[in-house]
């Protein structure tokens, strides 16, 4: 008995060995697919959008999204996630923008608290204007998980991927610990989305990380 006891205790811890080694070849795998393919996208050649959404959380988004509706990408902008202290003046002002493209095509949105909430306050965007074509601005790292939350609340509605690059570096990204780090906590994120729209759990984001 002792012995097919220690023959099945074997087998099991076998079994369980191998099941960890699977998931974290899996789990590695994930990100550095998700890694590769954040770090190689770039923006559509053509973008035939009726509007323009951009995600506030990184530098560079919103003077992306200015330039992108100066140019007729869309003939209206939302800003969404924006403070509740900050004003549509003080963000003209910073981004340098124009005071009759401000007034006439910018929308400040003020509810979203997070990623999800970006996809809740653009869905209510977009339907008050009736759109059917949605170019989605923010960083590359964060554009996998704001693309799936917006398609999964809103399938209605042809969203387009618009990346804003991390920035210049030394070296490649797998040798940068900034990016790997910003890369990891997002892909943990996108990760949780996922199983947050599977089971209806809210996954919360890890603390301290930009959106």
């Amino acid at each position: 008995m002792r012995s097919g006891e220690t023959s099945r205790g074997c087998f099991l811890l076998r079994a369980l060995l191998t099941a960890v080694v699977a998931v974290v070849i899996a789990f590695g795998g994930g990100f550095l697919w998700f890694s590769v393919s954040v770090m190689t996208t770039r923006p559509p050649a053509l973008y035939e959008t009726d509007a323009i959404v951009v995600l506030t959380g990184g530098s560079r988004r919103i003077d992306e999204a200015l330039l992108l509706l100066a140019e007729g990408a869309g003939e209206r902008l939302l800003i969404s996630g924006v403070n509740p202290a900050t004003t549509p003046e003080s963000i003209r002002v910073l981004t340098g923008g124009d005071s009759q493209l401000f007034e006439c095509c910018v929308d400040v949105g003020y509810e979203a608290l997070d990623t999800h909430g970006n996809a809740v306050e653009t869905r209510k965007w977009i339907e008050e204007h009736d759109y059917r074509r949605v170019l989605v601005v923010t960083s590359a790292y964060h554009l996998p998980r704001s693309l799936f939350e917006l398609r999964h609340i809103d399938p209605d509605t042809i969203f387009v991927g618009y990346p804003v690059q991390m920035g210049e570096g030394d070296g490649p990204w797998y040798g940068n610990l900034r990016y790997v780090k910003v890369l990891a906590s997002e892909y943990l994120k996108f990760i949780g989305a996922h199983v947050r729209a599977v089971t209806g759990l809210r996954v919360l984001s890890p603390a301290g990380q930009e959106k």
